[in-house]
């Protein structure tokens, strides 16, 4: 009997094992210095400016991040970019993607202030909306080189203002949420100026620029954990452990 719940006990921590990093993977915001939108604006600006330009090939690239954009910007903010590309207008196309990923930034920044004592998801989000930045830097330096200097030393200022836990006191740092709203307002306003904005707050595309990750249906941006997959593991490890609890009872029963 021993033998079996000691297996049985082996069973459960090795499912336990297996499922606990695809739960962690479920809330995760994933690689901090991806963001798919901005990659996506990368590759079209690509295909856009091959001699001639490639609007079909521009036009599947957009397909693959349209839902995203209208999930946190809107449908206006689509069919401004889908108007352009069917119309065969590459500066503009190029000019809505770039002002979709300055409301991309000032969601992740803005979602920061609100979540401000959670380091490790701050910190990810930094790094997204300086990811996104990045992408924008060429265009921003090409017309004013001291902005984009600007720029890149105030998100490196934000990064610093969200201070460091440490471990166990090791390397602990304090936050300063002020000087992060202090930077946080200068990108923003430089961004607005910079790509001829009437906001970042509301949004160039009448839609809101808040950090909502779980904005529709209570799906998170990276992982829907509505879909069957993602429970699994779990419904799996709670038949286990009921199995074994069962199972015991019965035994001491008889």
């Amino acid at each position: 009997m021993k033998k079996r719940i000691l297996s049985t006990a082996f069973i459960i921590i090795l499912i336990s094992t297996l499922t606990v990093p695809d739960l962690a993977q479920a809330y995760s915001y994933g690689d901090p210095t991806e963001e798919k939108v901005a990659e996506a604006y990368t590759e079209m600006s690509a295909k856009l400016n091959e001699s001639p330009p490639k609007y079909d090939e521009a036009n599947k690239i957009f397909a693959s991040v349209r839902d995203e954009i209208q999930l946190h910007m809107g449908e206006d903010a689509v069919q401004a970019v889908q108007n352009e590309l069917d119309n065969e207008d590459k500066e503009a196309i190029i000019k809505n993607m770039q002002q979709i990923l300055v409301l991309n930034i000032s969601r992740r920044l803005e979602g920061v202030e609100q979540d401000f004592e959670e380091y490790d998801t701050t910190r990810k989000l930094v790094g997204k909306a300086d990811a996104t930045y990045k992408k924008l830097s060429p265009v921003v330096k090409q017309k004013n080189a001291d902005l984009d200097e600007t720029m890149k030393a105030e998100f490196e200022t934000l990064l610093n203002s969200l201070g460091n836990p440490g471990l166990f006191g090791v390397g602990e740092k304090e936050s300063d949420k002020e000087q992060y709203i202090k930077s946080k307002e200068i990108i923003l306003e430089g961004l607005k100026a910079q790509f001829d904005m009437t906001s970042v707050e509301i949004g160039h595309f009448g839609e809101s620029a808040t950090d909502e990750e779980a904005a529709s249906n209570g799906k998170t941006d990276w992982t829907d954990l509505g879909q069957l997959s993602n429970w699994l593991p779990i419904v799996l490890l709670v038949v286990v452990i009921s199995s074994v609890v069962i199972y015991t009872r019965k035994r001491r029963r008889s």
